[in-house]
């Protein structure tokens, strides 16, 4: 059976992503000419918007055979406004292509990207693009990549001509005399130090360590994501394209996991056909699934396969079945959303990056409008997830989440482009979070003091440590629980959790609930009246009332920043950030330029962003990214309510016994 590769093209913004996969399918023979970013005729830049601003929105799946290995290519955005849409692709990948500009270097999106996929493990290639464009360094360049992004990397290669159209690269072979030397002699270097019985050889006998034993080990240390070989060349050109190829099928993994095993398999991107219908991009790992098959997922539900089309040589084509390594589009699955699983997929639903800092009101221009528009941006909210769509039911409001005005341009212009649309935003504001800053308890005893509901439900609100998230414990005793009800203590357990954390998502200030426990301490109930609808009922009731007596302090986010400036700029530079109340280190000036480094309130970031050319003559270079949440200083900010507010005890009362 042919190796299949799923394989991620990741980067920061404009570092030539989008060129290189254009490049590769010319290389396999899918399209006769390379497209072109600026001209908006690539191939995986389908949306109209993303022909025209020239940048990748969606990520976009083609496959094509390189050297006897299918590869399924995902191309990724690279602007930090569509993290959430590189977070989906991380969890179907075998492996990664990281590239980096000659010119530019390495940049915040760069970090950011490298970080993950190190901590993800999963074995990356880096490729230096670029390299025929005027102010290309590939030294600089490799020496920031082992500063910044691992010192575990090697060139494979060397460049020539470097800033000129005729720049090339010349793969390292074990016949390239001085240079050849230098890069075995580096090659055995790296690898003895990620493996004791190869140093243990290299000691007893230098000689004994094969070129071809150097060569085969640096194929296993990068598939284990301990070792990453850089390329250098250029994707427009096409200058060391070919030397990447031999080094993704030689150098990566991929995997076909079982055909004959259960299905297991995970929805990475979900879209809308042209008849409005759901489409739901998938990955196999094991197993296989068939069209008119019945399938179930992870939510507890079930559909039936309508239609699969498998990514193969450059297309999506029809067929009855998609087998375990292959990538499909698969039709029928009206209630799927991104990150549903089919089986055990092993994948989770863990964030690798931080969600969405900023929100803003969708308001359309024509009150008419408004229904299409919830509509519009549900569909929207399917296709990205932390868009996070919600509803102010008292001032009938829509809000959505940002990670910045980049994003929110693109769903403006989406609206008018795909759904005829036009809108306006209200002032984009930081997203807080509550953290608790005391104990707090609660009970409603079954019978008395006016508790309606035919339970007993205690709860302890405590803090816990930053980053610690939700977490929900019992302590109470098993007679208290309405096992009649629930089948087991654990489901009991999961039914509290869940009702908690979606009465978290407002605390005392409107703000979701985060870094705390809260555990259960009191329990009780009369069989058989006694449902579980009693239970979830009250669980709200009790939860805020020990909120309250806990008290929360209201948190913004805040973004890491690092600034490079013309140094004579210094003096202009200081007063702008503490007016947006970032907070910077010393500065450190080299020459004629400094940077600085610190912490800046994320709904300053986009002011300083705006600013930051007059105060540097234009020169200043900013990156960010969100770092942490830290106490809201002066006004604490107030979120309006969604929902049914439990601490309204009547209010609350009234509704949830009328059935609302």
């Amino acid at each position: 059976m042919a190796r299949t590769l799923n394989l991620g093209i990741v980067a920061h913004v404009d570092a030539g992503k989008t060129s290189l996969t254009e490049r590769l399918l010319h290389l396999a023979g899918v399209i006769a000419q390379v497209g072109s970013v600026d001209a908006g005729s690539t191939q995986t830049d389908t949306l109209e918007l993303e022909r025209r601003r020239g940048i990748t929105i969606r990520s976009a799946v083609v496959s094509f055979v390189l050297d006897g290995v299918t590869v399924n290519l995902i191309d990724t955005p690279g602007h930090p406004d569509f993290i959430a849409e590189v977070e989906r692709v991380l969890g179907v990948l075998d492996g990664a292509v990281l590239v980096v500009s000659a010119v530019e270097g390495v940049q915040a999106q760069t970090r950011v990207l490298m970080r993950t996929l190190r901590r993800l493990r999963i074995p990356t290639l880096i490729f230096v693009n670029k390299l025929d464009r005027g102010g290309a360094d590939p030294d600089r360049v490799l020496a920031a990549i082992a500063d910044t992004l691992t010192p575990a990397v090697i060139a494979m290669g060397a460049s020539h001509d470097a800033g000129t159209k005729a720049a090339r690269f010349e793969p390292y072979d074990d016949t390239d005399g001085a240079d050849g030397t230098g890069f075995r002699a580096g090659l055995t270097d790296l690898l003895t130090g990620h493996d004791e019985d190869l140093l243990a050889a290299y000691v007893e006998d230098e000689a004994a360590l094969s070129y071809q034993r150097l060569r085969g080990e640096l194929g296993a240390q990068t598939r284990q994501a301990l070792v990453h070989p850089v390329f250098f060349g250029s994707a427009v050109t096409g200058a060391g394209v070919d030397a990447l190829v031999a080094g993704i099928t030689e150098l990566l993994p991929g995997r076909e996991g079982d055909p004959d095993a259960p299905p297991a398999g995970t929805v990475f991107k979900v879209e809308r056909g042209p008849a409005g219908e759901k489409v739901a991009y998938l990955r196999m790992f094991s197993g296989s699934l068939h069209a008119r098959e019945q399938v179930g997922f992870n939510r507890g539900e079930s559909a039936k396969i309508t239609a699969i089309r498998v990514f193969d040589h450059g297309a999506a084509v029809q067929r009855t079945s998609v087998t375990a390594g292959r990538i499909a589009k698969v039709w029928g699955l009206s209630d799927v959303r991104i990150g549903d699983t089919i089986g055990v997929s092993g994948t989770t639903g863990d964030h690798h990056f931080a969600p969405p800092t900023l929100e803003t009101v969708v308001v359309p221009i024509d009150a008419a409008d408004k229904g299409r528009l919830h509509v519009a941006l549900t569909q929207l909210a399917e296709q990205d997830p932390l868009i996070n769509l919600r509803q102010d039911d008292v001032a009938q409001e829509l809000y959505v989440s940002l990670y910045g005005e980049v994003q929110k341009e693109v769903i403006e212009a989406t609206l008018a482009l795909e759904y005829g649309i036009d809108v306006t935003f209200r002032e984009t504001t930081p997203i807080c979070v509550e953290r608790p800053v005391g104990t707090g308890t609660a009970v409603e005893v079954l019978g008395k003091d006016g508790n309606p509901f035919l339970s007993t439900v205690g709860l302890r609100v405590e803090p816990a440590p930053v980053g610690a998230g939700v977490r929900v414990e019992l302590d109470v005793k098993l007679e208290l629980i309405p096992l009649y009800v629930f089948k087991s203590v654990e489901e009991f357990r999961q039914a509290v959790r869940n009702t908690v954390v979606d009465t978290l998502r407002q605390g005392l200030h409107g703000w979701q609930v985060t870094d705390c426990v809260v555990t259960l301490t009191d329990s009780g109930y009369v069989s058989p009246e006694t449902t579980a609808g009693d239970v979830r009922k009250l669980v709200p009731l009790v939860l805020m009332s020990a909120l309250g007596q806990a008290g929360t302090e209201v948190c913004e986010p805040v973004h890491r920043f690092r600034l490079e400036f013309p140094a004579d700029t210094l003096g202009a530079v200081l007063p702008l950030l503490g007016r947006l109340r970032a907070v910077p280190g010393a500065p450190l000036v080299r020459g004629s330029s400094g940077v600085l480094e610190g912490d800046v309130p994320a709904a300053m970031v986009h002011e300083l962003q705006q600013n930051l050319p007059a105060a540097t003559r234009g020169e200043g270079v900013l990156e960010s990214a969100f770092d942490h949440h830290e106490p809201v200083r002066g006004t604490v900010p107030i979120r309006p309510r969604t929902d049914l507010n439990p601490l309204n005890r009547k209010e609350y009362l009234l509704h949830v016994l009328r059935g609302v």
